[in-house]
């Protein structure tokens, strides 16, 4: 097993869309309630600051294992796909180095029903991260993810899968990352 340590830097803002678990208060309408629990859609660490949930980046690059189709070499037709998915292990988030308390909200108009193209409209606020940086650590079980191999992976999922609420594999443009470094153990 090899520990992978990546430096990432924001290339665009990020964005949250945790569960809320806050009922409405009585009376209060839609408005008021989204005003009063936007904050609950962020993940926070014990100490209060903005986190990547691990399972973020485990969906991000097993995303861009399928995104890139890069072959095993002397392995016929054969991807790292599985290999990513099953090989690769991430067991903490990411802080991002920003304070929960400092975020600002972004108020949107969307389906109310959360499909795309749905009939009713409702205003919704969801949190924004301009700017965010941090340390990732990956645990790389398989032996065929080789270093070259992974970096790539990670900046192209960086650039193309992206994390978060409205990232590019889902139509969006937040989430998207550069690799400033990785660290091999």
């Amino acid at each position: 097993m090899r520990i992978a340590t990546a430096s990432l830097a924001s290339l665009s803002p990020y964005s949250q869309s945790g569960f809320k678990t806050s009922p409405r208060e009585d009376q209060e309408d839609y408005d008021a309630y989204e005003e009063r629990t936007w904050r609950e859609h962020l993940h926070l660490d014990a100490n209060g600051f903005v986190e990547v949930p691990p399972m973020a980046f485990m969906h991000l690059m097993s995303d861009a294992a399928i995104f890139l189709g890069t072959k095993i070499p002397g392995r016929r037709n054969a991807t790292y796909t599985k290999r990513f998915v099953s090989g690769l292990l991430v067991l903490e988030g990411m802080n991002t180095g920003v304070k929960g308390e400092d975020i600002e909200s972004e108020w949107l108009w969307m389906p109310g029903d959360g499909k795309r193209g749905g009939g009713s409209r409702v205003k919704k606020c969801y949190p924004l991260i301009r700017e965010w940086k941090g340390q990732m650590t990956f645990h790389v079980l398989d032996d065929l993810i080789t270093e070259a191999v992974f970096e790539n992976t990670l900046s192209q999922g960086g650039s193309f899968i992206g994390i978060g609420r409205f990232r590019p594999q889902n139509r969006g443009f937040y989430g998207r990352f550069r690799v400033d470094s990785v660290s091999w153990e």
